[in-house]
């Protein structure tokens, strides 16, 4: 008997290896290579920025002209440093390493991949037969018509059977939508980093700026405290008036101002690495200078359409679109009949002593199917529920790809022209230092009053501050370029 049940239950899964429902395939758009726009709607304005950057090229020989450099990027460019290969600096890629060790939101996106994981081991176990063991005593009285009640006492302990067979797919179904919900939460975690290596990368050049903005801040107004300190012993010998001295007061307290401010705002950023570190507020070890990382960064040619497609979130819509289509075939299985085996072993004794003697050996094996006749439209509202879902999936899916590609093209738009904005930046700064050095000559040889030296130094002193700025803008745009590309750190996901 034992033998035929079983026979029975392998053909019945062998008729059954093709599971219900739709291919969890999702179709992947066609993609093209995204190219730089230039926005600039004068060809006289790009003339101009061009030959500016010819022109500081020829000057300062191969290290601006490397704001002008454009090269591929390749498919591989999400490899582990890439991003960070870039900027050069081995005190960021120390940073970067220790938020990923300790940063907390990634710990969480840890255990949220863990405890999927788990999930998918639950949906698993379905497919496999159910074997458990119980045992129970019980004193039992009956009374059967007129007859005198009948005592008596019953121990049985047994081997208990249930697996149903998996005959249309469902439980497969429900096994692969638990398998695409954990490479979702593995895509959430790799959107996770990638956002976590941004906001550490960000943060830390927005440090660098406001250093070098400090140190300039302090420079100019260490030079204006001369100046004002001058201006005192001539005015104790009379050769200026009061009104010049307070003008040279006004000139030294804005550094001075901008001293506090920056030194406030320098401190709150060190807070605010420390947190994504996963540390206490404290110092920040420094790297390089702002100027030194510009000089290693290219602008790319194009992008590759590929290359939007392996972003993290681009690759969780396709996961979850995945898990949606094979939801769907679980909601259609569960409107078919189901088939299971159950069974039991054991033995039954009226008390312990002889439990397990020669005789008292009992066994139960059954083949049963259960079909579904009504359900008050439940089941085909479920899978109509599941249909939808799909269709929502799918868009999902469509929205996250143009998403990408629109992030990219901003992204590599945005560098190209914070690049020209770099450029001429640092045309006016290199202008307003010469000016500066004629200014002061001019006054040496008594041709124009001080205050033309005041006003090259106040200009200087704001293109510079503008300077340090845009070189932080254009080092955030290639980081904001990298990220839109989903690039960097995949293979290294914590566990």
């Amino acid at each position: 008997m034992m033998r035929r049940v079983t026979s029975v239950a392998l053909g019945i899964l062998a008729a059954g290896a093709c599971a219900v429902g739709p291919s969890t395939r999702a179709t992947a758009p066609a993609t093209r290579p995204l190219l730089p726009t230039d926005s600039l709607s004068s060809p006289a304005a790009r003339g101009f920025l061009d030959s500016l950057a010819a022109a500081r090229a020829a000057e300062r020989s191969d290290s601006t002209s490397a704001l002008w450099r454009v090269k591929p990027l390749a498919l591989d460019s999400t490899s582990d440093r890439s991003w960070l290969a870039l900027l050069d600096d081995p005190v960021l890629l120390t940073l970067v390493e220790s938020a990923i060790a300790g940063n907390t939101d990634l710990a969480m996106a840890v255990a949220r991949v863990k405890e999927y994981r788990a999930l998918l081991g639950v949906a698993r176990g379905d497919l496999f037969p159910q074997i458990g063991a119980g045992g129970f005593a019980s004193k039992n009285q009956s009374v059967f018509g007129t007859f005198p009640a009948q005592n008596f006492d019953v121990v049985r302990v047994t081997a208990d059977l249930a697996w149903e067979l998996d005959f249309w797919g469902r439980l497969r179904r429900q096994t692969q939508a638990a398998r695409f919900d954990l490479l979702s939460r593995e895509e959430d975690q790799r959107a996770t980093v990638v956002t976590l290596v941004s906001d550490v990368i960000t943060a830390y050049l927005e440090l660098r700026e406001l250093d070098q903005q400090l140190a300039i801040s302090e420079q100019t107004l260490e030079s204006r405290r001369a100046t004002l300190a001058l201006s005192r012993r001539r005015f104790a010998e009379g050769v200026i008036s009061e009104l010049d001295v307070r003008q040279f007061e006004s000139e030294a307290a804005a550094p001075a101002a901008r001293v506090a401010d920056f030194a406030r705002q320098r401190g709150e950023k060190e807070h605010q690495l420390s947190v994504l570190l996963g540390r206490t507020p404290g110092p920040i070890p420094r790297g390089r200078p702002l100027a030194e990382a510009v000089q290693a960064v290219a602008v790319p040619d194009s992008i590759p359409g590929e290359l939007l497609l392996r972003r993290p979130d681009v690759r969780r819509a396709e996961r979850e679109l995945s898990a949606a289509l094979a939801r769907v075939g679980l909601a259609l299985g569960n409107r078919l009949p189901r088939i299971a085996i159950t069974g039991q072993y054991g033995r039954q004794r009226g008390d312990f002593h002889d439990l397990f003697g020669i005789s008292g050996e009992i066994y139960l094996l059954q083949l049963g199917m259960t079909v579904p006749l009504f359900t008050g439209g439940r089941l085909l509202n479920q899978q109509r529920a599941a249909n939808a879902r799909v269709d929502q999936a799918r868009a999902r899916y469509d929205h996250s790809v143009l998403t990408a590609f629109q992030e990219a093209a901003d992204a590599l738009a945005g560098l190209g022209l914070t690049r020209d904005q770099l450029v001429a930046q640092d045309a006016q700064v290199q202008a307003l230092q010469r000016a500066l050095v004629l200014a002061q000559r001019r006054y040496e040889n008594g041709v124009s009053s001080y205050l033309e030296v005041l006003d090259a130094q106040r200009g200087l002193y704001i293109a510079q501050l503008l300077l340090v700025q845009t070189e932080r803008q254009y080092l955030v745009s290639t980081v904001r370029l990298y990220k839109a590309v989903g690039g960097g750190w995949d293979n290294r996901l914590p566990r």
